[in-house]
């Protein structure tokens, strides 16, 4: 049993990398060119579909949003996973008061960066919202 928890403790954090490296390709990037075809932004026309759309700057807060949401979205399945973990760890315990420690503060810690990872992302629409408000 102890064999099976120690590869699990090596598979989980190398499948999150691997998770966390492999949503950067996902990521699909624009280019969008403000004015219209005959202005200065004419000369990037090549491969740009958005020609003449809105230049007010809503374009970058809604990639930042949407950023922010992707970051939360993944901080918040690791929280979810540290708390299963630490679940099966207070469980599989058998009373021993150093394993029921470990388990007690992996919980405290999974709890407290879920925690600390939804007032971020509170405090980023915040800003974002404060911003747009002030430029529109």
């Amino acid at each position: 049993m102890k064999m099976i928890i120690k590869k699990f403790q090596r598979f989980v954090p190398t499948l999150l990398i691997l998770f966390l490296l492999g949503t950067q390709t996902a990521v699909p990037a624009t280019a969008l060119a403000c004015g219209t075809a005959t202005g200065s932004a004419g000369q990037v026309l090549s491969g740009v579909t958005n020609v003449g759309g809105n230049c007010d700057g809503s374009a970058i807060t809604s990639t930042i949003a949407t950023a922010v949401n992707i970051l939360s979205l993944i901080i918040g399945f690791a929280a979810v996973i540290m708390i299963l973990v630490s679940g099966y760890r207070y469980i599989t315990s058998g009373g021993e008061s150093g394993k029921v420690s470990g388990a007690k503060s992996t919980l405290i810690y999974a709890l407290i960066g879920l925690a600390i990872a939804a007032l971020a992302q509170v405090l980023v629409h915040f800003v974002l919202y404060q911003a747009t408000q002030a430029g529109g």
